[in-house]
């Protein structure tokens, strides 16, 4: 504007015409920014009701659903824009797509090889795979839980300065009015003791209280998770690129492969706390397993970024507790369950899933080596590289996905206890926890029950829904499962589909030798099996690699039928 201001006083003396039109210009110029000015606050003014309506209407599983679609569309539009690493193929548009869902569920089912994906691709995927983790978008609905608090801590100040005014004004009255009773003789002034200020006002003030700590509390907790987030990532990342860099081995595989040391560090690293799956090779962790000390950087992160989340979230909280002596701390301790933190277990609960996670670690490791120790998978491995590289496979079947033995060739007594790993959620425990959970809201040691309506009571149980998709899916894959039998196997689907419901990750490919009917343009890839699938059953996945992602909220399901 003071552009159009200048220009009409320094061509006014030379024409009229200059000097109107330069008026003309910043009286348009004024009022296309007061214009704008207004749309801007509407906009805000919109966004924050939008918001609003979101922390205090919208159920936490239809915020977490829209945000996984919403981030697998813009997933899928980053990664169609960019250019894959070879000119010769392009995955298809439904590819690309399951590529993005599965990168956000942290699902890692692939219908391409990883290969494929440019540097930028992968790069794409990364950031996928970090918002849709579990402990990210824990610490989203943690920042939700605190506008909701500071909206009633607002109220709360708001009734505190409303009767505080009004406990002042009828205080002054009663004064005033006795001391009148006193000069006239009515009244004696220790009746003066007898008369106390309204209660209310305590009252209000020790909510107050009471929501300040919590707030803060909540607020404390975000960072405390944001920063758990950032030291494993960046010392997780740092310790896998140092690997990389003074073991030749390592290198020369990321060498061959034509991969950046700094994008297979932190893109490995992101993929294992977030129990993604996804590796930058084709072959995943198998052209790996003869470097056990790689393997052993990844395990802890796995076990942090899932299972053993809760009980390393406790440890941290008591560590900041005894060292800054905070109430924040002690609070989020001592009121875990009002905190409304799906992650926060109490010190027994924390504790017996410490025990279940490592039970079901030797279980599978006691079966798994024996069956294993002399098969084809472990071909090339000594006694040391074989026990590493089993127990980094059993770790990964909770539920973080990343294979360093070709699933083709595992027994299907080991692919069955897989897929009864893969199906159990992760903060699973067989220990008898009655109890341990249960925090008073009444005082008296006992929770109220949740509220269930009519939507709620026609849910089914998790295992019906599994049962409907791997139906639909036969259905679907049909034909395939006539003319290739040995490929399209039911224990495949079955695999395939607690896989993706599991937000694992393990398939056990197709192989063009089994075909019963050779078919010679066939090529063996290290793609997914649901990379060979009908475009309606890898749609079909998609919808259970999303409900696999919003399975806590649907874990009460069924209970409306009886089986007696």
């Amino acid at each position: 504007m003071k552009i159009f201001s200048e220009f009409a006083r320094k061509f006014e003396h030379l024409s009229p015409k200059f000097a109107c039109l330069g008026k003309k210009l910043e009286h348009f110029c004024s009022y296309s920014c007061k214009k704008l000015s207004c749309f801007s606050q509407s906009c805000q003014s919109l966004i924050w009701l939008l918001f609003r309506f979101v922390v205090f209407h919208v159920k936490p599983v239809w915020v977490l659903l829209t945000y996984l679609i919403v981030g697998s569309l813009v997933g899928y539009w980053a990664l169609k824009v960019s250019k894959p690493r070879t000119t010769s193929f392009r995955p298809r548009d439904l590819d690309v797509f399951f590529t993005s869902v599965s990168a956000i569920t942290v699902s890692s089912m692939s219908t391409v090889e990883m290969e494929v994906f440019s540097n930028t691709q992968l790069v794409t995927m990364t950031i996928l795979m970090f918002v849709g983790g579990e402990v990210f978008t824990s610490m989203l609905r943690l920042q939700l839980a605190r506008s909701k608090l500071s909206q009633n801590r607002q109220k709360i100040e708001n009734r505190v300065g409303s009767n505080a005014v009004d406990v002042n004004h009828h205080t002054s009255s009663i004064h005033n009015n006795l001391v009148n009773q006193i000069e006239l003789g009515l009244v004696t002034s220790p009746q003066l003791e007898n008369e106390k200020p309204e209660t209310d006002v305590v009252h209000e003030l020790n909510c107050l209280d009471s929501e300040s700590l919590k707030y803060n509390s909540i607020m404390a907790l975000g960072y405390v998770v944001l920063g758990y987030i950032l030291v494993v990532l960046v010392v997780g990342s740092g310790l896998v690129s140092l690997y990389l860099s003074l073991v030749p081995s390592g290198s020369r595989i990321l060498k061959n492969k034509g991969l950046d040391i700094q994008t297979f560090s932190v893109f490995t690293t992101v993929s294992s706390f977030t129990n993604c799956g996804f590796i930058p090779t084709n072959e995943n962790m198998v052209t790996f397993k003869g470097n056990p000390g790689l393997l052993l950087l990844l395990i802890p992160q796995i076990l942090m970024g899932n299972t053993l989340y809760p009980p390393c979230l406790l440890f941290v909280i008591w560590v900041l507790k005894k060292a800054t002596k905070r109430a924040e701390f002690g609070y989020i301790l001592g009121n875990y369950r009002d905190l409304g933190y799906y992650h926060l277990l109490s010190g027994p609960r924390a504790a017996l899933l410490v025990v279940t996670v490592f039970g079901f670690l030797l279980i599978q490791l006691a079966l798994f080596c024996p069956m294993e120790w002399n098969s084809g998978v472990m071909d090339g491995l000594d006694a040391y590289q074989k026990i590493v590289s089993s127990l980094f496979q059993v770790v990964n079947s909770r539920h973080a996905g990343e294979n360093v033995f070709e699933f083709s060739l595992i027994s299907p007594a080991i692919l069955v206890l897989f897929v009864v790993i893969m199906y159990l959620p992760s903060y699973t425990t067989f220990i008898p926890t009655n109890g341990l959970d249960q925090v008073s809201k009444n005082g008296k040691g006992s929770c109220q029950n949740r509220r269930t309506t009519f939507v709620d009571r026609l849910m089914l149980s998790q295992l019906s829904y599994l049962a409907i998709f791997i139906i639909l899916i036969c259905f679907t894959e049909r034909q395939k499962m006539k003319d290739d039998p040995l490929n399209f196997s039911v224990l495949s689907i079955v695999l395939e589909v607690i896989s993706a419901y599991g937000n694992v990750g393990y398939t056990t490919g197709y192989s063009c030798k089994l075909q019963l009917k050779p078919d010679s343009s066939c090529k063996d890839t290290w793609s997914g099996f649901v990379g060979r699938w009908s475009s309606k059953g890898k749609f079909i996945l998609i919808i259970v690699m999303l409900f696999g992602r919003i399975k806590k909220f649907s874990v009460k399901g069924g209970r409306a039928w009886k089986l007696s």
